[in-house]
Formats: C-alpha cells, sequence, structure tokens
C-alpha cells in the first residue's frame, strides 16, 4: 500500500484534527487548512476579564475514544492531557423545587432517586441494563466498523437482530416510558438527547444508549479548561509531522474525472491532495466548495440540522453555592419545549436551560469570589423561511436569566460583570455549520432513523468527511471517532 500519498484535511475540529493524526500515524503526508485562528473547531476558547470561557463542549465521556488515538501513535493521552472526574454528574432543578443529583456512587444515587419514589431506583437499574444492551450492540458495530446507513445494519446484524437489538419502533421518549413512571426522571433521562442537540419524541430509541455512555464511562473535566483537549490533538499531530496551517480558508475542492486533485485557498494558493478530509459539514461543503452539487444536496435533505442554541458566557461577582459543575433547569412543558424549538421552530417560552459552573471543578478560571455562567437554552436552527431577529434573542436571554433567578440564582442579572453570547448567526459564521446548528444532523427516526451523512462522498471518489455530520455523529468522542473511522475506510479503499 502507498501510504506515500499527500492528504489535505479542511478544517482543525476535532474530527479533522483526529483524521490527521489517525492518518500522519499510518505514515501519510497531511496537511490541516483551518480558516479560524486556532485549532479546535467548536471546541473554543475565550479569555475576557479574567474569565476564561470554553466556548464549545463542556463534557467529555468515553475517555477511551481519545485514548486510542495517542496510543496508536505510541504516546499516552496523560502527557497531553490530565483528566478529572466530576461528580455529581448533573444537577437536576425542577420548578417546585425538586433537586435530583446524577453520578456514579450508587448508593448516593439510590437516596437521590429515592425522592421520586419508591420503586425509582429500581426502575432506574432497569432502564440501564436497557440502555447498557443499546450500547453495547452499537459499540459492536456501528462503532467499532463504521457503519454508515440502515442497510449496511442489517448486513451486519442480521434484520432480526436488529429490530430487537435496537428497540427500531421506538422513540427515545418512549423507550424510557417502558421503565420509568416518575414524570422527572422521564424529563431527566430524556434529555440525555442534548448531547446530539436533537428531540426525544421524534430521536430513535436507540439514543437511550447516551445514559449508559456517561454512566459506563464516566462523566470528565479536562483540568485548565475542556480546550486543552484541543492543544494536546495539536500537539501530538505536529510531533507526527502534520502540518497544521490557521488562518488559511478553503475556498475550492478542485477536481477532474470524478475525483479530488487539490484545494484552493481564499488567498488563490493551491494544495496538491491525494485524497482530501473535509470537516466542514457535508451539505455546506457541497454548496460553498464545490459547484453545480444541487441534485446531491437534494438527495441529502433528509439529514436535517441539529438544533442549534442560544450560548450566553457569563462572568459574576459571586459564588451560587447550589449550582453543581452541570446543572439543568426543566421546562414545566417539555413537549412544548420540543414542538417549539423541532416543530414550529420558534423560541420556547418555557425552555430547558443547561447551566455549566466549571468553578466548581477548576478555580483557576475567573478570578477569586468569581463564578463562570455558561447557559445554553437548545433553540432553532436558523430557518430563511421564518427568520429571527435580535431583539427575538435578547427577549429570549431575559426570560432565561428570568426563569434562573425565579429557580435560585438570585439577583443572577445584577451579579453579571463580563459577557459574551452567540447565537445562531454567530456559529454559523464562525463554524459554516448547516444553518446554525451546533451538534450536525438531527436524529429523527422519520427522516433517517437516526443516521447521519455518509463518510464517502458519493460525488468524488477520493472526498471524505468527517465530524458531527456524519456517522458516528456529534458530541466530542463521536467526532472524534470519526476521525479514527476515516482512516480505516482510506486504509481499506487503497487497499482495494
Amino acid at each position: 500500500m502507498d501510504n506515500n500519498k499527500r492528504i489535505v484535511v479542511i478544517g482543525a475540529g476535532l474530527g479533522g484534527l483526529s483524521a490527521a493524526i489517525s492518518l500522519a500515524t499510518e505514515g501519510f503526508q497531511v496537511d490541516v487548512l483551518e480558516k479560524n485562528d486556532k485549532v479546535g473547531g467548536k471546541l473554543n476558547l475565550l479569555q475576557k476579564n479574567g474569565f476564561s470561557f470554553d466556548l464549545g463542549p463542556s463534557i467529555l465521556t468515553m475517555p477511551h475514544v481519545f485514548e486510542a488515538l495517542f496510543e496508536r501513535a505510541g504516546r499516552k493521552m496523560a502527557d497531553y492531557v490530565t483528566l478529572q472526574s466530576v461528580e455529581p454528574h448533573w444537577r437536576n432543578f425542577f420548578a417546585d423545587g425538586t433537586t435530583v443529583d446524577l453520578g456514579s456512587d450508587t448508593e448516593r444515587m439510590r437516596g437521590q432517586l429515592d425522592k421520586l419514589g419508591p420503586n425509582t431506583a429500581q426502575e432506574f437499574g432497569q432502564f440501564l441494563a436497557y440502555s447498557k444492551k443499546l450500547c453495547e450492540a452499537t459499540e459492536q458495530g456501528y462503532f467499532a466498523h463504521g457503519l454508515d446507513s440502515f442497510w449496511e445494519l442489517l448486513r451486519y446484524y442480521g434484520p432480526l437482530r436488529s429490530l430487537q437489538a435496537f428497540d427500531v419502533f421506538r422513540s427515545m421518549d418512549q423507550g424510557v416510558r417502558r421503565f420509568i413512571k416518575d414524570p422527572k426522571l422521564v424529563d431527566i433521562l430524556n434529555y440525555f438527547i442534548k448531547y446530539v442537540g436533537s428531540s426525544p419524541y421524534d430521536a430513535p430509541a436507540l439514543m437511550n444508549l447516551l445514559p449508559y455512555i456517561q454512566f459506563g464511562y464516566g462523566l470528565w473535566y479536562i483540568k485548565g479548561g475542556m480546550y486543552g483537549m484541543a492543544q494536546g490533538l495539536q500537539k501530538l499531530a505536529e510531533e507526527l509531522g502534520v502540518n497544521i496551517q490557521v488562518n488559511t480558508e478553503v475556498a475550492e475542492i478542485q477536481h477532474q474525472s470524478g475525483r479530488a486533485s487539490g484545494v484552493r485557498v481564499s488567498d488563490d494558493r493551491v494544495f496538491a491532495a491525494d485524497i482530501i478530509v473535509s470537516n466542514m459539514e457535508v451539505i455546506p461543503a457541497y454548496k460553498n466548495l464545490l459547484s453545480h452539487q444541487d441534485s446531491e444536496i437534494r438527495r441529502l435533505e433528509k439529514f436535517a440540522p441539529s438544533c442549534s442554541g442560544l450560548v450566553l458566557h457569563l462572568g459574576v461577582d459571586c459564588l451560587y453555592e447550589q449550582l453543581a459543575h452541570h446543572n439543568f433547569f426543566y421546562s414545566e412543558q417539555p413537549r412544548e419545549h420540543f414542538n417549539a424549538v423541532f416543530h414550529s421552530h420558534r423560541l420556547s417560552d418555557d425552555p430547558t436551560i443547561y447551566l455549566v459552573a466549571p468553578v466548581k471543578s477548576d478555580l483557576s478560571l475567573a478570578p477569586p469570589g468569581c463564578e463562570i455562567i455558561k447557559i445554553l437554552p437548545h433553540i432553532p436552527h436558523i430557518d430563511p423561511n421564518q427568520p429571527l431577529q435580535a431583539e427575538d434573542y435578547e427577549a429570549l436571554r431575559e426570560r432565561v436569566l428570568l426563569k434562573l433567578e425565579r429557580m435560585g440564582l438570585t439577583d443572577l442579572r445584577k451579579h453579571i460583570v463580563c459577557e459574551e453570547s452567540w447565537t445562531p448567526l454567530d456559529i454559523q459564521a464562525r463554524y459554516y455549520s448547516n444553518q446554525g446548528s451546533i451538534y450536525g444532523v438531527v436524529a429523527d427516526r422519520f427522516k433517517n432513523l437516526g443516521f447521519k451523512n455518509a463518510q464517502r462522498s458519493a460525488v468524488l471518489k477520493n472526498l471524505y468527511f468527517v465530524g458531527g455530520s456524519v456517522n458516528p455523529g456529534g458530541g466530542m468522542p463521536m467526532v472524534t471517532l470519526s476521525g479514527q473511522l476515516v482512516r480505516d475506510k482510506i486504509l481499506a479503499d487503497l487497499a482495494n
């Protein structure tokens, strides 16, 4: 096999960095071209007024996926990043004053669940066994072999086992309600869908593997901030000889006779390539980098964008002792909230709010006596037929802050001393994500059975994709895994 081929990776998000490392480890020459001023993609960093804000992902799970990158390169991940476990995993706040912690301590967890009823802990145990089966079946084939479609799933597992192993005919919510009676715990387990930016009422029951991923592999923080993973991967890539160029925007994928030949960047330099790996999402790549792809874009419409978010990064001059590192403040009408985001494409009147307070794990991120409050309610992706205005997002910001004050964060607005906010328009402009989505492709059993785009391009034989818009999907471990799976596909294609 000829491993002297030159590979160009478009974008230095985690998927692009993972692909670059995986391919450099096999001896390929790799250039990574990144339009922004630093690597990491949505795993981004802002330092302002003494506060250090992680702009992107806040939770790391499945550390073995990241460790595999380092191990295959003959390194130890611990020499590049330091992980620390987060306990409790989440703190859940409800409008009636109930709080419930999720965590790895079995006895403490039982005590928390007993608040919700005498049988709730037993029901949760049964649900978690179900979640584990879904996870194990998925890891065996879909993750390990990079299965890219429902037909590949059927060929690998067989029709009968596919139906049984993946609870095909239920939604995520229906899967939860098979085991769980308490409505608060239903809401908690349904909201694991946050990892993939979808609705539990539309997503396939397979998404119920997400709780076991968290409970089975733990929930982790990177000491010094989540951006440390991007820095660790950059260091490893450069040690392997990967050429990373930031502030270098790809403007065009050049091609002839059904094969890519290279990329042209915005200053008209051309990078020749035998193989191209795009960390830009699939549909934006076809729209922006390849001309005359209207029929292919229409074919891919079932891979609709996930939700977006109104992302508020607040530095406050006090500490809220009732918060854990990760917190959820639930809507009193969760179905209406999800319908607003995913069906009517409007801003929810009463959103469920994800709130991160990373100072609980790392005092170095803020000045003494201060707190970082990162707030993320899910909102619709950009809908050109129903555009939202700046005043709409500002009204939602006010609703969210008022809700948090009602639910215990006293005088939050008065304590804000530093603020940065992002709307879907900002996210689209910074990362070229499809319609400002955060998590790539929505998981919807009626649109796409929960599958994402294939990693191999159907247009150019030597063009591949990584990141949240392709299988296995969004989230730090999944996009990192996509970089390893694209290596396997490239090696297999070259061998044939």
